[in-house]
């Protein structure tokens, strides 16, 4: 168990108790061409309605003009911490089919295959952190998206870094204790 390991009211995987959501990244760590591929793959083998897999992905490396683009559209403290993480990927919710007929559930599925993504970007060793603080217009804009395709998240993915490098208060939430509601708060209804 390392010290930022969640302690559960239940037994659970290693790889989910230990998963976290830093904000400090190594700066100096990058990914080769084909380093993320183990993530994306997991994330392509997620479950989805239909096995229709409405789920589509911008990687972006650090020093790319992708990834700078993505950093611009970045809102509140995100942008003082992302720019270190070794890539951002866009995740994206293909809301409509081919023929425009409406998915629905498109938006569920993208959750599932990015929590994939993190898992198995933990399982190898890297960090991973969602946002949900950025400028959906011009993440449109910048990769001139269809408006079948939905911006909903970002993942800012990398080593983690030295929290010492972060501003306050961001510094003090990286070390503070991890907290989450009680299951019972979270199960509405259980026979």
């Amino acid at each position: 168990m390392t010290p930022r390991s969640a302690h559960t009211s239940a037994p659970v995987l290693d790889t989910l108790a230990e998963r976290w959501s830093p904000r400090s990244f190594d700066g100096e760590h990058t990914f080769p061409e084909g380093a993320l591929r183990g993530v994306l793959e997991a994330a392509r083998w997620a479950p989805s309605a239909n096995n229709s897999q409405p789920w589509r992905f911008i990687v972006a490396r650090r020093g790319g003009a992708s990834f700078a683009r993505i950093a611009q559209a970045l809102a509140g403290s995100n942008r003082q911490w992302a720019g270190r993480a070794a890539a951002l990927i866009v995740n994206l919710a293909e809301v409509a089919d081919a023929d425009g007929a409406p998915r629905p559930w498109a938006e569920y599925d993208l959750g599932q295959a990015v929590a994939h993504l993190s898992v198995q970007a933990h399982s190898e060793g890297f960090s991973t952190h969602q946002m949900g603080g950025f400028d959906r217009e011009a993440i449109r804009t910048a990769f001139d998206l269809d408006e079948r395709l939905i911006p909903v998240s970002i993942t800012a993915i990398g080593m983690l870094g030295n929290p010492a490098q972060l501003p306050e208060p961001l510094r003090e939430r990286e070390i503070a204790p991890r907290t989450r509601k009680a299951l019972e708060d979270l199960v509405l209804a259980r026979d």
